[in-house]
């Protein structure tokens, strides 16, 4: 037992760790700050870079008249997870304010979709312009579970996008999946 006890006895003794040089590790710290910042200016920088880039897409229409005395087909609260170019599920549209994440109000009915963002630019896609609807599970970086995310195709322009949107009820989707293919094959019919 007399061996253990020197052990014991350096193994009780309080020791505190020699100080390090605070100036040294100041420097680390302050440095690693200055390069989060640099790297969130870049981050910035990309974004208003892709938005110049994009800045030929034409200005995004406005509900018309009395479209709130329409009969609503479908309504949807959720959120708005953003705007691709059509296909490409990373291509992410941040022209116009399509880029923002945010709550949605959808309301679909024959003269088109009405999309209300709180915080974000509202936009309307004309009835003439919805292509159709899908389920999804992938858009802009936005990763869900398979069937989880209602992707709309729509024409602005001369170009496709698609929009994503996740209802506060996953069970909606597929009936907006249904009208809103329903009201594009009507439109084509007339069209014609």
């Amino acid at each position: 037992m007399t061996t253990l006890n020197p052990l014991y006895q350096l193994a009780a003794e309080q020791k505190s760790a020699e100080v390090t040089d605070w100036s040294a590790r100041i420097s680390w710290v302050l440095g690693l700050v200055v390069f989060i910042a640099f790297v969130y200016w870049l981050m910035r920088q990309g974004w208003k870079w892709r938005g110049r880039l994009q800045s030929d897409l034409p200005e995004l229409a406005t509900a018309p008249e009395g479209f709130a005395d329409g009969e609503k087909l479908l309504t949807l609260t959720g959120r708005y997870h953003g705007s691709t170019t059509a296909g490409q599920w990373l291509d992410r549209i941040v022209a116009h304010g399509l880029g923002t994440r945010s709550r949605v109000e959808l309301t679909l009915t024959e003269q088109g979709l009405d999309v209300v963002r709180p915080g974000a630019a509202d936009f309307f896609v004309p009835a003439a312009a919805l292509r159709e609807a899908r389920l999804d599970k992938a858009l802009a970086g936005k990763v869900l579970p398979e069937g989880g995310l209602l992707v709309i195709t729509w024409a602005h322009g001369d170009k496709l996008i698609d929009s994503g949107f996740r209802s506060d009820h996953a069970a909606e989707h597929p009936a907006w999946v249904a009208a809103v293919n329903h009201l594009t094959s009507t439109t084509e019919g007339t069209a014609r």
